[in-house]
């Protein structure tokens, strides 16, 4: 709901209360015929300013403030100090200080479901854990970081976003030594997954298609291109249907697409043919507002079926790709990450037998240089 929006309804309802958008920072304030602060005289037209921005949050937030105001009106309970700001201006309120750094956040970046997905996975998980009346310090910012495990994602996280609050709202407070080493040489790492073989992936594809085409349509998707969940609803659908080479265009808000596309070539180019991934009429009818939403569609999907980690494809298809002799540098492009966000990930996913394959192949090769 825009801020229009919550006019009407204030307005078709007859509380006598506006909301509007004032001052440099756009706050927003209430509008209504109220008694002088004074306690005496006549009611005219005045402003209670609720120190909030106007974003979809704090719009939410004043229809609930106009509604509370008509109320007291309505009851003759108006008090000017119910409506006094604290002392501590609210704008030093963690919660204050969040609505600031989200408009700011999507002001230099296009809202859409990629950027809206970042937001809620990385930012909004660590600002729902702050006190959102509390005063922003580097004291109390620093104890929410030194709370999580050192060494993990999570620290890393922390620092990262509580460090970019802080340096936006012009506090001192240095992270780095907090970082720990979690992601660099030398760091403590999570143990391989226990990926499926090619010929679990196969299995579990047909036993799926047999429930569910759709579905079992995805899946081949996936295995066969190392997918992320929420990007099998950007495809370029049309091309899929004339070669095994698939094409991810992401959109902006579901129509408009972004410039540029990623391509992606099968490992192995025969299930495209075998499973007639070239079949686009079978991709499942799927909506949600971002790609996690997305994500989540598949993820439960998968689930009724008993297929319970669907990245896992993703990462078998990685590994696949060194066992096929696809270099390093093609594969991650491919994947949509970098050079060496790929090596640290899935160089240590890969076994002495995944070695000797690709060893073997490069031995048979009929060009490989002789000794002399």
């Amino acid at each position: 709901m825009n801020l229009d929006q919550l006019n009407d309804c204030l307005k078709a309802a007859k509380l006598g209360v506006v909301v509007e958008a004032r001052g440099k920072g756009s706050m927003l304030s209430l509008r209504a015929k109220l008694p002088p602060r004074t306690g005496t005289g006549e009611w005219y037209r005045q402003y209670i300013s609720l120190g909030i921005f106007s974003n979809p949050a704090g719009i939410k937030k004043a229809g609930e403030e106009a509604k509370k105001l008509a109320g007291q009106l309505a009851c003759k309970e108006f008090n000017w100090n119910d409506w006094v700001q604290p002392e501590k201006p609210e704008l030093e309120s963690i919660s204050a200080w969040i609505e600031r750094f989200e408009v700011d956040y999507f002001t230099r970046r296009s809202r859409n479901p990629k950027s809206e997905t970042t937001w809620e996975t990385e930012y909004d998980q660590v600002f729902r854990q702050l006190p959102p009346d509390e005063a922003v310090t580097p004291e109390l910012l620093r104890s929410f970081i030194e709370a999580t495990e050192p060494d993990t994602r999570t620290r890393r996280r922390y620092c990262m976003v509580l460090g970019k609050l802080a340096e936006f709202a012009g506090i001192d407070l240095n992270v780095k030594p907090l970082r720990g080493k979690y992601g660099s040489k030398g760091a403590k790492r999570v143990y391989p997954r226990d990926l499926p073989s090619d010929k679990k992936i196969s299995e579990w594809r047909d036993l799926i298609y047999a429930k569910s085409e759709s579905w079992g349509y995805a899946f081949g998707l996936m295995a066969c291109y190392g997918l992320r969940n929420h990007e099998l609803f950007y495809i370029d659908l049309e091309k899929l249907k004339d070669s095994p080479v698939l094409s991810i265009i992401e959109h902006d808000n579901g129509n408009e697409p972004k410039t540029g596309e990623r391509r992606v070539w099968a490992v192995y180019p025969e299930w495209w043919d075998k499973w007639q991934l070239w079949n686009v009429s079978l991709l499942p009818q799927v909506t949600g507002k971002n790609n996690r939403e997305l994500g989540h569609r598949v993820t439960a999907a998968f689930r009724r079926y008993g297929f319970r980690k669907p990245y896992n494809l993703r990462h078998r298809w990685a590994v696949r790709t060194i066992e096929f002799g696809l270099p390093v540098e093609l594969a991650a492009q491919q994947m949509g990450h970098s050079y060496k966000e790929h090596t640290n990930t899935y160089h240590y996913w890969i076994t002495d037998e995944v070695h000797q394959r690709a060893y073997d192949l490069l031995m048979q090769r009929d060009d490989r240089p002789l000794p002399p």
